[in-house]
């Protein structure tokens, strides 16, 4: 079809595929069933909206600073991956955060720096291989005491011992914490143990990260998303951000939001890392968590979709989707590409 018209709202077939790539362009038509009929059904799936998102973004006050926009800890790097520190503290930057500080190891931390300016970088006790050590977490702790969010994971190895720092680190963090990567690879087979973690926790695992998770397979989760994030999202009372095409975000209640931006040009390397920080940047600024999720799956894609009208999918790389977070925000605070909202 060129175009489809769904009756007060949309159905799955609209937007998962096979059915989704046949409908050509969607419109809802309003049919007169009131509102108030429609949230008695206690929908428990949704479809994110720029007018949810831009409801979302408040104005900034005039007599601000730096600390009313959230201090951002990233826990991120090790050698070879130093950008994935990078990418994040760039991506929860662009996000908005106040001040960003790097938790990275020693072998890395002059890497970062140069790589990025705006941050302050911060560097730790690295094992024979570069990589942190256990050695790191008093002080990596301290720094969480004094910050409003942690983000952990980026590009920082599966050590044993790195491992198991992210482990103590992630429990016995003070604040909301963002995971992602090799941090959610150090709860594979047990996600029961983020259940320990007193602040909120976010999940951003990819299909694969989910399986191991899981202890399952890739390919069982490809076939139903749905339920693979609502299982994991109950067994680690975590909300969690499943990435891929429509992006589900689901609390531990089995509540799902589908995000419907993106594009196949942001299956690239860093692009998650870029989400992260993002994460990390909202929930900083005092964003309810699973609203902060959800906005920000919403503008990484939106972002990722105006960054592929500049150069292409081919060609799209994370640091493009970086760039063009201002334009993903003014969207937002104008409306879909500059209309009214």
């Amino acid at each position: 079809a060129d175009f489809t018209v769904a009756l007060a709202a949309p159905k799955l077939c609209h937007i998962f595929p096979p059915a989704s790539e046949f409908i050509g362009e969607l419109s809802v038509a309003d049919i007169g069933i009131p509102t108030a009929v429609i949230d008695a059904v206690e929908s428990t799936l949704e479809l994110i909206t720029p007018e949810e998102c831009a409801r979302l973004l408040k104005p900034r006050a005039a007599d601000t600073h730096k600390g009313t926009y959230g201090r951002v800890l990233i826990i991120a790097g090790a050698p070879g991956m130093a950008g994935a520190g990078a990418l994040a503290a760039r991506g929860s930057l662009r996000g908005g955060s106040g001040l960003v500080t790097v938790g990275t190891p020693d072998s890395v931390s002059g890497i970062i720096a140069s790589l990025v300016v705006e941050a302050m970088v911060r560097p730790h006790a690295s094992d024979g291989d570069g990589r942190l050590a256990l050695a790191a977490k008093v002080g990596l702790l301290a720094l969480a005491e004094s910050a409003d969010v942690i983000a952990v994971g980026p590009g920082i190895g599966t050590s044993e011992e790195t491992q198991q720092l992210v482990r103590e680190i992630v429990v016995e963090s003070p604040v909301p914490v963002v995971l992602d990567a090799d941090g959610l690879n150090a709860f594979a087979g047990n996600p029961e143990a983020l259940r320990e973690i007193g602040p909120p926790c976010i999940l951003t695992p990819h299909p694969g990260e989910l399986a191991r998770l899981l202890s399952m397979s890739t390919a069982e989760v490809q076939a139903d998303r749905l339920a693979a994030v609502r299982l994991l999202a109950a067994r680690s009372g975590s909300i969690v951000v499943l990435k891929g095409y429509r992006s589900l975000v689901c609390e531990p209640g089995g509540g799902v939001a589908i995000n419907p931006t993106g594009n196949p040009g942001m299956a690239t390397g860093g692009s998650g890392d870029v989400l992260t920080g993002l994460l990390a940047a909202l929930i900083g600024q005092g964003l309810e968590p699973f609203c902060g999720a959800r906005l920000g799956a919403f503008l990484h894609g939106e972002a990722g979709d105006i960054a592929a009208e500049r150069v292409g999918e081919i060609s799209l790389i994370a640091s493009d989707i970086i760039e063009a977070l201002p334009d993903a925000f003014s969207s937002l605070e104008l409306g879909p590409r500059g209309g009214a909202a």
